[in-house]
């Protein structure tokens, strides 16, 4: 697998050890993600470029600064492929919004036939990825969707934006599924018993979330909420 990751220095709750970059085949170089505006990881990426028969196109799975920043310190503009559009080194770009409207994953066969997906913030190596309402830029609703969309796809492998590889997507995303259909027949349960509070929401169904990730379970919560009320399944009388 010629496939090269590099780790942005930016650890923190949502990017776990920091965000990806993957160099992708040679002469030249595909970069997916130049990450963020950190002069040193620009060098160790431009580095591994000119190792690889110099730097060629450059993809990005979103536009979050933790993804994109670093464009201008690498001197690049990123592509911005079509849903279905195959783009070098036989990428498939597989439009996938919900964590960002702009959100796309790329399908990549490797030498040996080795379906492998690198999934951006879609799915992330480990624990979960936040997901806001559309105002934020995010759309549950949409986010469900992209996750059945890989479905479709025999995946044998997963590169995540952050965190280790996945070693088996199928049963990676069917957790994620899960996980989102937990939290939401949780919630469903609690308006169903009349709980109208969303402070006391957010406090019964996210119980399990740890203090510093309680505004990101508030984010979470609009975006379930949003979806429900798309789905008209949404109680009109709910309180700050």
């Amino acid at each position: 697998m010629d496939v090269e990751r590099i780790v942005a220095p930016n650890p923190g709750p949502m990017t776990l050890e920091g965000t990806n970059t993957y160099l992708i085949g040679r002469e030249p170089a595909t970069v997916l993600d130049p990450g963020p505006a950190d002069e040193d990881h620009i060098e160790a990426v431009r580095a591994a470029a000119e190792r690889r028969g110099g730097l060629g196109d450059v993809m990005l799975t979103h536009s979050h600064g933790d993804h994109s920043d670093g464009l201008a310190l690498l001197g690049a503009e990123a592509l911005s492929p079509a849903d279905g559009e195959r783009v070098a080194p036989d990428l498939l770009a597989i439009a996938t919004p919900g964590h960002a409207t702009d959100h796309f994953c790329f399908l990549w066969t490797a030498a040996g036939n080795a379906t492998i997906l690198f999934s951006g913030d879609l799915i992330l190596g480990m624990g979960s990825t936040i997901v806001g309402p559309r105002e934020l830029g995010g759309s549950l609703g949409d986010y469900m969707a992209s996750l059945e969309k890989l479905r479709q796809y025999d995946l044998e492998l997963i590169l995540p934006g952050h965190g280790p590889r996945i070693e088996d997507p199928a049963a990676k995303i069917d957790e994620y599924v899960q996980h989102r259909l937990m939290r939401e027949n949780r919630l469903l349960a609690a308006l169903e018993r009349g709980e109208r509070s969303r402070a006391l929401l957010v406090a019964e169904v996210w119980d399990d979330v740890p203090e510093q990730l309680r505004p990101a379970a508030e984010v979470a919560m609009l975006a379930h909420l949003e979806k429900l009320e798309d789905e008209a399944r949404l109680p009109s009388d709910l309180v700050d």
